[in-house]
């Protein structure tokens, strides 16, 4: 049986591989975990949710598995996934529940959770659930509340208001006179990030933020930036920022409409903080995937970088681990623990726009302070991801092409932790190069892994 927590929780198409059922479960799994101590209070759970057409759903399942094991169930709606992990934090509650698949098509949903303290839950934390719902799923002899005992529900939709005012007082700079495209991707961030920027004196034209439970994440947002590339360029913007559908990320694009990922974003930042000696141990945490430009940018500015497996919860173990400030992904899931105890999209694009403010300068001088080696990424659709690292052919495939990239160039190949795919990565100076490598290498993956 393969484990039921990917790299960011539980998830699947919605109604089909993630269920009601299975909702309930781990809203019951949940409550009796977390409410395992001495306390005679319910413990509390907070529930925030994305735009998804299935959210009501999942969360209704969610709220009923709580109150069935005597759990008080907070329910705030739409609200970004960092929201929740905020104020799970603030309000003293037992863990924090997400539904959502943050950059994901509508049709899928997810459920992730935060410890009480705001973090993601551990690998440990996760598997003693996922045994707790595998025992409710085959006989349910836990604790069930009843009379007085019996759990209760509180609606909070006001909570948004209270992430609002935290992402604004993380801003030390004020953006009067900046103008600002947003593009909210229908999702989470549609009612909290326009009034932020408002807030702080930008003048703001928001895109995509008009939900209706289907067009979350579709041909907008932080995975499709050209409507606000062009929205930049035609209204001659200063800036631009996309989230993802739950708004734990963002990536942004300068003034002429080039865009500013996850790496440029940290190079920014980091050029800021180490001038102003903020940057702890001049270390910035980031991943395998990092690009090289990135590496040689961080060396230059007399940095130096930590470098962990893919998914921004081992990032911030690195982080957690050695005291670090600063870490994220190319994918713009970016850290400031000073602030944050995730990945927040709203934090990270305001602390951009303050390092842009502080330095005098435009976005696209501070863009060019890293130059992007040309990467190609290749997402393999498998009918198993098990198995690849130990297959012959697919090795040699990867050395062979690694021996023809030599020393300024690389591979990666990886599983997706939420999707039935095996991603081919290469970069290096040549991008004709770089597509016919990739190229063979997904041919072997495809042949050896059984594509649908």
């Amino acid at each position: 049986m393969s484990r039921l927590f990917g790299t960011d929780g539980v998830r699947g198409e919605a109604n089909l591989e993630l269920t009601p059922e299975l909702a309930y479960r781990m809203g019951r799994a949940a409550t009796l975990y977390f409410g395992e101590d001495d306390s005679d209070e319910a413990p509390v759970i907070l529930i925030g949710r994305d735009t998804r057409i299935s959210g009501p759903m999942f969360e209704a399942a969610l709220v009923a598995g709580i109150c069935s094991a005597g759990g008080h169930a907070v329910v705030t709606g739409v609200i970004p996934t960092p929201a929740i992990a905020y104020l799970t934090k603030k309000h003293g509650a037992k863990a924090g529940i997400v539904i959502s698949a943050s950059h994901n098509p509508f049709h899928d949903n997810g459920i992730k959770f935060f410890g009480g303290n705001g973090y993601k839950l551990p690998d440990a934390v996760e598997d003693e659930l996922e045994n707790i719902v595998r025992t409710i799923e085959q006989e349910d002899q836990m604790y069930r509340a009843t009379g007085s005992q019996m759990g209760t529900v509180t609606y909070r939709h006001d909570f948004v208001k209270e992430y609002i005012e935290f992402v604004v007082s993380t801003a030390s700079e004020r953006l009067d006179g900046m103008k600002i495209v947003l593009d909210c991707a229908n999702g989470a961030a549609f009612e909290s990030m326009p009034a932020v920027l408002k807030q702080l004196g930008a003048e703001v034209t928001v895109l995509n933020d008009q939900p209706n439970g289907v067009n979350i994440n579709d041909n907008c947002g932080s995975t499709h930036l050209k409507m606000l590339q062009k929205a930049v360029v035609a209204q001659g913007a200063d800036f631009g920022i996309a989230h993802d559908g739950d708004a734990d990320r963002c990536l942004c694009v300068d003034e002429k409409g080039h865009v500013i990922d996850g790496d440029h974003m940290l190079v920014m930042c980091a050029k800021e903080m180490i001038a102003n000696g903020t940057l702890k141990d001049n270390t910035v945490v980031t991943t395998v995937m990092a690009n090289i430009g990135f590496h040689k940018a961080v060396k230059g500015l007399g940095g130096r970088a930590e470098i962990t497996k893919v998914g921004d919860r081992y990032v911030l173990e690195n982080m957690l681990a050695n005291g670090y400030n600063l870490g994220g992904e190319q994918s713009g899931h970016i850290i400031f623990s000073d602030f944050s105890t995730t990945g927040d999209g709203p934090v990270t694009a305001l602390q951009t726009l303050c390092a842009i403010k502080r330095s005098g300068k435009k976005p696209s001088e501070l863009n060019e302070l890293m130059t992007s080696y040309p990467q190609l990424l290749v997402n393999v659709v498998v009918k198993s991801k098990e198995g690849w690292e130990e297959n012959a052919n697919i090795a040699a495939a990867i050395k062979a092409g690694e021996e023809e990239l030599g020393a300024e160039g690389r591979i990666l190949v990886r599983p997706s932790g939420t999707e039935p795919l095996i991603r081919v990565m290469a970069e290096g100076p040549d991008q004709a190069q770089l597509e016919v490598i990739c190229q063979k290498i997904a041919d072997v993956v495809v042949a050896e892994q059984g594509a649908k």
